[in-house]
């Protein structure tokens, strides 16, 4: 003797497991295909220490550029260097106390200087992103760059 209200329940549960997916493609199709977003895409920063953690991903580390630069430029037009008024190494600090707050993975060993790197995994899928923001110390400014790659 199967109760309404568990019925109702599992109803509710299928609903959610397949309308997140749809949800998430219904998203992406409004976005051009781009796995390799940078706020520098003339030199963007380099990722050295999660390249040893991305041997077998489908797609290259390296930066694509080209038609990839030009279908971010027209989407996402605000994204830039920022140009933030501390010195490097507070926004260092600050940067540090975002990738813990964030639940990124942090990869420190090789990383260039004032740089970090970090992997970020989502929750439903287990997608890798990886992060790697670069500081540049200018007096008591801070150009700060970002890039985010995925793994798939």
């Amino acid at each position: 003797n199967v109760s309404w209200g568990s019925t109702f329940i599992c109803a509710i549960l299928a609903l959610v497991a397949v309308g997140m997916p749809v949800s998430m493609m219904s998203k992406a199709s409004a976005v051009p295909p781009i796995h390799d977003i940078t706020t520098d895409v003339t030199n963007p920063p380099e990722f050295v220490a999660i390249a040893p953690l991305r041997e077998g991903a489908p797609n290259s580390i390296a930066y694509e550029g080209g038609e990839v630069t030009k279908q971010q430029l027209e989407a996402y037009p605000e994204i830039k260097t920022q140009l933030l008024p501390q010195p490097a190494n507070e926004v260092y600090i600050a940067a540090e106390k975002a990738i813990e707050a964030l639940g990124w993975e942090r990869v420190n060993e090789g990383a260039l200087p004032n740089t970090l790197e970090a992997t970020d995994t989502t929750a439903w899928f287990g997608f890798k992103d990886d992060v790697v923001i670069r500081l540049t110390a200018k007096s008591d400014d801070t150009p700060a760059d970002i890039r985010s790659k995925s793994r798939v």
